[in-house]
């Protein structure tokens, strides 16, 4: 039986954090309890149940991800590329893979095949992209905790205007993208030294 691999990534466009990626193959037959569409426009706690679904279910699940800094180095393309490949090599033999989005060269055909809007088109496209939100929204939560006052609890690190906010106020955290105009811009502010120097436990 040939092994396909559904492959999404979320935090493209967030101003911190890491991107992250899944791959999952699903078994035959896999019904989820709900419509799946767009991750975004699921609730939280139907992510939560989709994504626990697919990884008590699915043939083989695995995450990938690529940091801030990578971001910042290679640019957001790049490194999206990275944590899907990382998330591959993590998944084991497959033969083919469907991803969202437009054609990228290092994905290339007759083994990958881009899908424009994947994940409401392709089961397996919609359960890597949920499995890879839930993942990194537990991330954000927890860094949060570490670094409060940007909402990434509630908003995931996206330039929410309570996120803009408190770049404004504090600066960025250690955890910021200075390549992104918003952070990059922020620097000029007065605000939390702590923040502004980028000091801090990142482990």
């Amino acid at each position: 039986m040939r092994r396909v691999v559904g492959l999404d990534e979320v935090g493209r466009g967030c101003l911190a954090g890491p991107v992250v990626a899944a791959a999952c193959v699903l078994p035959p037959g896999f019904v989820p309890p709900f419509p799946v569409r767009d991750s975004k426009q699921l609730s939280r706690a139907q992510r939560e149940l989709l994504a626990r679904m697919v990884l008590e279910h699915a043939s083989a699940v695995a995450i990938g991800a690529a940091s801030h800094r990578e971001v910042d180095l290679l640019n957001v393309r790049r490194a999206t590329v990275l944590a899907m490949q990382r998330a591959l090599r993590r998944l084991g033999e497959w033969d083919h893979v469907l991803y969202d989005g437009l054609p990228m060269p290092e994905l290339p055909p007759p083994r990958f095949t881009a899908v424009v809007n994947g994940d409401e088109l392709c089961l397996s496209i919609a359960c890597a992209a949920v499995v890879a939100k839930v993942t990194r929204d537990r991330l954000m939560a927890r860094l949060a905790r570490r670094f409060p006052g940007y909402g990434w609890e509630h908003n995931a690190g996206y330039g929410t205007v309570e996120h803009l906010a408190a770049l404004e106020q504090y600066g960025p955290s250690p955890f910021h993208r200075r390549t992104f105009a918003p952070v990059r811009l922020s620097l000029v502010y007065d605000g939390c030294p702590t923040a502004r120097d980028g000091r801090g436990d990142e482990r």
